[in-house]
């Protein structure tokens, strides 16, 4: 059958130190960088997640702060535009008043005119028939 001799023992020791020594000088420190290299990109990960969650944060806050903006652009804008309206309707009343007095003016202007007219008729109807006359009568001689 099988025998054992002292050749299997010696090889069986000669393979257990040739493990010993394999694991001092190569899985050990192979192990370690791995666990390092596993650890670096472990906290990578966990920092690309934090910035991800920073970068939808501030996205956020942006909005917020652009939606305010354009609230408060609109309030402005409204606030603008009512004073405007105040501003044309002073505008346009002191027009109407101006225009009122003109009017009134006016008014009083040609009713001075007409009176003065009429005052000074008799004496232009009187010019004119004169001249009327002396034409109808100048013709005839």
């Amino acid at each position: 059958m099988l025998e054992l001799d002292g050749t299997l023992l010696v090889q069986l020791v000669n393979f257990i130190v040739f493990l010993a020594i394999l694991n001092v000088i190569f899985f050990k420190p192979v192990g370690a960088a791995i666990a390092r290299r596993r650890a670096y990109v472990d906290g990578l990960k966990h920092d690309i997640e934090q910035l991800q969650t920073d970068a939808k944060s501030l996205r956020g806050q942006a909005e917020e702060h652009r939606a305010a903006a354009r609230r408060e652009a609109d309030e402005a804008i409204g606030r603008a535009r009512v004073e405007a309206g105040k501003e044309a309707d002073a505008i346009v009343g002191a027009a109407q008043t101006r225009a009122s007095e003109i009017v009134v003016q006016a008014h009083g202007e040609v009713a001075r005119e007409l009176t003065a007219a009429r005052a000074d008729e008799p004496r232009i109807v009187g010019v004119l028939a004169d001249e009327m006359l002396a034409r109808a009568l100048g013709g005839l001689a």
